[in-house]
């Protein structure tokens, strides 16, 4: 059952690579989450076994994108583009977080091959991919679909991306910060 539940995320985190999967959308609601409304409290360990939450973010915009799974192909193709972005969203005003049901040793060992230098959320009891809207399973496998929500300085929702594309999305996010940013 383990490996077909690896087997599962590594088919579903390759897909939008081979072109699976469409490009990211921008959505006004995910599962009853709509843009305007206050983004779901979250408390979840990251890959150094320190606590984050939603609270710390005040202030600041916050990227928080689900991910299937650590290791597999769109899934490293997302934390690397992120991760090579990740000083242009700082530069617009943004924190990063990536969060998918896998544990903290994980994302540790993740977050160390790939050099990933902000958290990787551990949502391994389902509580936040829940509360998001974003939690499913395919056979009894459970995994947070590729999903993006940035969360504006007050904590509200300011944008969905549903169907994300792990080589784009970085720099759908920089476009649209620099649009909310510009915007009165």
């Amino acid at each position: 059952m383990r490996r077909l539940s690896r087997l599962l995320a590594w088919i579903l985190c390759l897909a939008p690579i081979a072109g699976i999967v469409t490009p990211a959308l921008a959505a006004d609601s995910v599962a009853g989450l709509q843009v305007g409304q206050k983004a779901p409290a979250f408390r979840l360990e990251d890959q150094s076994g320190k606590w984050v939450t939603q609270s710390g973010f005040h202030g600041h915009y916050l990227v928080m994108y689900f991910y299937p799974k650590d290791f597999t192909g769109g899934c490293t193709t997302e934390v690397c583009t992120f991760r090579d972005d990740v000083l242009k969203l700082r530069k617009a005003g943004a924190s990063v977080v990536g969060v998918s049901l896998d544990d903290v040793k994980s994302h540790a060992e993740f977050a160390a091959k790939y050099h990933v230098p902000f958290p990787l959320l551990a949502d391994s009891d389902h509580s936040v991919a829940t509360a998001y809207g974003v939690l499913t399973s395919d056979n009894g496998v459970h995994y947070a679909k590729r999903t993006t929500f940035l969360i504006d300085p007050q904590g509200r929702i300011a944008k969905i991306y549903v169907d994300v594309d792990p080589e784009k999305n970085a720099g759908q996010v920089l476009t649209d910060l620099a649009a909310l940013k510009a915007a009165p």
